[in-house]
């Protein structure tokens, strides 16, 4: 069972990676065609300006949303337990232990 899991993760966080670097491109797209719009001006500006606040700026959001939640699901799958609370819990009880020990050197 677990390594069906891995195999379905492995999977998923191949098509996360994939996801993640097109929504980036599509985010430098935008990016780079406000420069545009910026530098050319006036109704053409107007007009590129609509087109990416219409068409690639939703599909950009809808595809980043979408790869996070695929990238939850893949680290849920995989049993990666970067999400929860209780690493934090280690770290203090080690921190705990450096003031103990010095404490006993002063003494």
């Amino acid at each position: 069972m677990k390594e069906t899991m891995k195999k379905i993760s492995d999977v998923l966080k191949v098509i996360f990676g994939y996801g993640i670097m097109i929504s980036l491109f599509g985010g430098g797209l935008t990016f780079f065609g406000y420069m545009v719009a910026l530098i050319i001006g006036g109704d053409t500006a107007a007009a590129i300006c609509d087109v990416m606040y219409n068409t690639i700026i939703p599909v950009a959001i809808f595809l980043s949303t979408t790869m996070v939640l695929l990238g939850i699901v893949a680290m849920y799958l995989a049993g990666e337990l970067a999400l929860t609370p209780t690493k934090r819990e280690k770290n203090v009880k080690k921190s705990d232990d450096k003031k103990e020990d010095k404490k006993v050197e002063k003494k």
